[in-house]
């Protein structure tokens, strides 16, 4: 083994990176978690590919070249601040934004009559699981 290669191993295990530029939150997920820095770097490097195809496709006059660039920065840019604060803001993830994010509820909204207001499609902590349309139905036929 190179002695290069060696002393940069020893001081890189001496001296693991900081990444100040990191939510302390995003660096406590392990690396296999959906979310985890490794993957979103991943992303973000593979819609910066995308994003030069796109540039290309713009020079050559390709229609709607112009949009899917756009999306392709808004997604580079809401995955950099997803980094940076903790906060995933957009409302897809993955490489290629091919998953939806759900919604959870955090605090409750009740109505005039004490019963809990509730969304179909959002994860409710006191239930454990999300709210069907099936659930809505038989709640709202219950409470008339």
């Amino acid at each position: 083994m190179n002695a290069w290669l060696r002393l940069a191993k020893k001081r890189l295990k001496n001296n693991p990176p900081e990444y100040k530029n990191v939510a302390n939150t995003v660096l406590a997920l392990p690396e296999d978690a959906d979310l985890s820095m490794k993957n979103v770097k991943q992303w973000i490097k593979t819609q910066r590919g995308l994003a030069a195809a796109e540039r290309q496709n713009m020079r050559a006059g390709i229609k709607g070249a112009q949009a899917k660039l756009l999306a392709i920065n808004g997604y580079v840019n809401n995955m950099e601040n997803y980094l940076k604060t903790g906060d995933w803001i957009d409302s897809y993830w993955g490489e290629y934004a091919e998953n939806k994010m759900g919604w959870i509820c955090t605090h409750m909204a009740y109505d005039d009559e004490g019963y809990p207001k509730r969304s179909v499609g959002v994860f409710y902590k006191d239930l454990g699981m999300t709210w069907t349309q099936e659930m809505d139905v038989a709640e709202r036929s219950r409470n008339g």
